[in-house]
């Protein structure tokens, strides 16, 4: 179960979401369907429309695209990853903000942390796993 968050000053329901190196911290208040992402506008921080639809299809399922406003403060990483922090973040502060919205977001996979993160890179590898070219003489 999803641990409810709300802020002690002015009652916003809280969520944090990560993905690979990003996290976001998310605030979610009744309102008329703003998004604010680092204090600009969701179509001017993610310019790819892959990533903007990641975050609006979360409020889409819960069904309160219109009738509340997102602050979101995202930190780290690539737009994907922080697309993708967005999206728990958002999913994990709806529940708190309304427990009916659990169902739906938990089918859709919305409050499922992605674990995939980069391997790392090991000595003598080019990479995490490309070795050096074979030579027989």
């Amino acid at each position: 179960m999803v641990a409810v968050k709300k802020d002690k000053i002015n009652g916003d329901a809280l969520g944090t979401g990560r993905r690979k190196s990003a996290v976001a911290r998310v605030r979610v208040r009744p309102g008329s369907g703003q998004i604010t992402i680092n204090r600009r506008p969701l179509e001017d921080y993610f310019a790819i429309e892959q990533d903007r639809r990641q975050v609006l299809d979360t409020l889409e399922l819960a069904g309160c695209a219109k009738n509340v406003d997102v602050v979101i403060t995202v930190r780290g990483g690539g737009t994907t990853g922080q697309a993708g922090a967005c999206k728990m973040g958002i999913a994990r502060a709806l529940v708190s903000y309304d427990m009916g919205c659990f169902e739906p977001l938990r089918n859709a996979g919305a409050l499922t942390r992605d674990s995939r993160m980069k391997e790392r890179k090991k000595y003598g590898l080019h990479g995490a796993r490309k070795g050096t070219q074979f030579s027989k003489r």
